[in-house]
Order: structure tokens, then C-alpha cells, then sequence
């Protein structure tokens, strides 16, 4: 079975009329879930609910106190904003700490059972840094997943590859200094927040950005991922590959130039499939729903049992 986090809370993540990282995101996804030929394949699961769990501990492994009690605060006094784009409303605290209990739980999901687990959650993290969130992001869901993975038996590395159009340059801040933890990033460059460079390699050369091209297409994706993705992941070795699952880079998306179709996520799969180890997908970016729908499908399709 293919195991799907999700909970209707992530709606009331309000961020106003016109945002792009909107409520409509997740039902667009929900639908064509449920609407896919092997949608019986499928294992729906709510995420365990803050009352039972408290995750502060974990995110305070990545993340400042100064931030985590800054998001609490504007959403106290009925919301704000981080900055020009990443508004936080009354109830964006709490649910961005459902957010990072949905990946702790696909983390102890797929070390489980083996099969993959994708999170359907907001807001999205990858660009919130150790001390400031931003780029529609509060916490940095995949580092502290990577973190929590960390203390499970027999998890010493933990591989993040980040294939959202924008470089995931919280997730990188967070932890390219961890030995155990690898960072890979194929990102459209220059493009916000223009970090990424490929000659930023980490503390431990545990880091691989990979710029793109605008208006690369699959063939551009296939060599890097051939060239560069696969060797890189293959030689850091993980037990656990988290996602950062991103689909602005699909040509229909409305905030960057990258020429994707949905369908080419199920080829990013199947190459990641050759790595044998447990696959964690979490939702990043992606702003034109249908694109963004169909290519949460694609990149679940090839662990589909026919």
C-alpha cells in the first residue's frame, strides 16, 4: 500500500484570497488521488494530532526559539506577516506543527512498513532557515524529518533531495553542516531566493545543488539526474531518501520556467526506485493545480502493483 498523510486541518492554513499557496492546492491533489485508477492502493492516514504529540522538541533541533515563538505570536494576535509573501494567520501555528507531525509520521511509516508514505500537508518548509521563515514557508518540515530519522535504529544517513523549482535554501541552511544528513537540490538558477550555487558543497561535501537552465525540459533533467543525482545519492548511501516534493517546475506553473510535464515525475521515481532504500515524498511547491494534481499522481504511479 502507499501510505497518504493527510488531514482537512491543512486547509485552515489561511494565507488570503489571491496567495498561490492556497487551501485549493491540497483538495486539487485529494481529488485526482481518490479519482486514480488505483486508488484502492492507497492508505489514507490522519496525522497524530499536537494534544498527543509535541513536536517543539524536534523543531527546536532546526529552528531558533526566537522563531518558533515569532510564528506563535503573530498567529496570537489573529495573524501577520513573516514577510512580503509569507503570512501566517490565527491558526497557521498550530497547523504547521500538524504539518511536522504528518512528516514525523510518514518517517515512522515508511521505516515500518517499506513502502512509501507521501505528506500531503501545508504549509510547505523548505525554505524557512534556522532563524526566520519565508518563500510561503514557517518550519523546515524535511530537515526535521531528516533529524528525527536520525534517532530511529539503524538510520545513519539520511539523503533530502529537493527537486522544487526553487533551491530549498532553509533546508540547506539547516543542514549542511550534519554529517549524516545529504542535501541535493535541482532547481531553476538564477530564480528565488538565488541561493544554490553548485559550488556550495556543504561541510562535509554533503551538499549537491544543481542549477537548471530556464526552460530546461526532461532530456536536461534525465542527465543530471544520470550524472549527478544518482552517483552523488548512491556514493552518501542513506537508509531513509526524503522528498522535498515540489512541481513548480512543471511548464504550466504560473512562478517560474522550467518546462516539466506531470508525467515526468513518475521518471524521477523510477530512477530513485534503483536506490533500494525507504522513500519519504512531503509536499513543497506547485501553483497550477492541475499540474500540480496529476503529477502528485504521476510520481506515485510506478509503486503501483499491477
Amino acid at each position: 500500500m502507499i501510505s497518504v498523510i493527510y488531514s482537512d486541518e491543512f486547509l485552515q492554513h489561511d494565507t488570503g484570497l489571491f496567495h498561490p499557496e492556497k487551501p485549493a492546492r491540497l483538495t486539487a491533489i485529494t481529488t485526482a488521488l481518490h479519482q486514480a485508477a488505483w486508488a484502492d492502493q492507497l492508505q489514507w492516514n490522519l496525522p497524530i494530532s499536537i494534544d498527543k504529540r509535541d513536536v517543539i522538541p524536534y523543531i527546536e533541533k532546526c529552528h531558533t526559539l526566537a522563531h518558533i515563538d515569532r510564528i506563535r505570536q503573530i498567529a496570537e494576535k489573529g495573524g501577520g506577516m513573516l514577510d512580503g509573501d509569507t503570512p501566517v494567520s490565527a491558526k497557521s501555528y498550530e497547523i504547521a506543527l500538524l504539518a511536522v507531525s504528518a512528516w514525523l509520521d510518514g518517517v515512522d511509516q515508511v521505516l515500518t512498513t517499506h513502502e512509501p508514505a507521501f505528506i500531503l500537508a501545508r504549509p510547505p518548509g523548505h525554505h524557512a532557515t534556522q532563524k526566520t521563515g519565508m518563500g510561503f514557508c514557517l518550519f523546515s518540515n524535511a530537515a526535521i524529518a531528516a533529524q528525527y530519522a536520525l534517532e530511529k535504529p539503524n538510520i545513519n544517513r539520511v539523503a533530502i533531495l529537493d527537486w522544487d523549482v526553487h533551491h530549498g535554501n532553509g533546508t540547506e541552511n539547516i543542514v549542511e553542516n550534519h554529517p549524516n544528513i545529504a542535501y541535493c537540490s535541482l532547481h531553476q538558477f538564477p530564480c528565488y531566493p538565488g541561493t544554490g550555487r553548485a559550488s556550495d558543497k556543504g561541510k562535509f561535501d554533503n551538499v549537491l545543488n544543481i542549477p537548471m537552465l530556464s526552460e530546461s525540459t526532461l532530456s536536461d533533467y534525465q542527465v543530471a539526474f544520470e550524472k549527478q543525482v544518482l552517483p552523488f545519492l548512491l556514493k552518501f548511501s542513506p537508509d531513509l531518501l526524503i522528498i522535498s516534493a515540489g512541481y513548480d517546475a512543471n511548464e504550466a506553473d504560473p512562478l517560474a520556467s522550467i518546462n516539466l510535464k506531470p508525467s515526468d515525475y513518475g521518471v524521477f521515481t523510477q530512477y530513485l526506485l534503483t536506490l533500494n532504500c525507504p522513500i519519504l515524498f512531503g509536499l513543497e511547491g506547485g501553483y497550477d493545480l492541475e499540474a500540480l494534481a496529476q503529477s502528485v499522481v504521476a510520481t506515485l504511479e510506478p509503486f503501483v502493483k499491477r
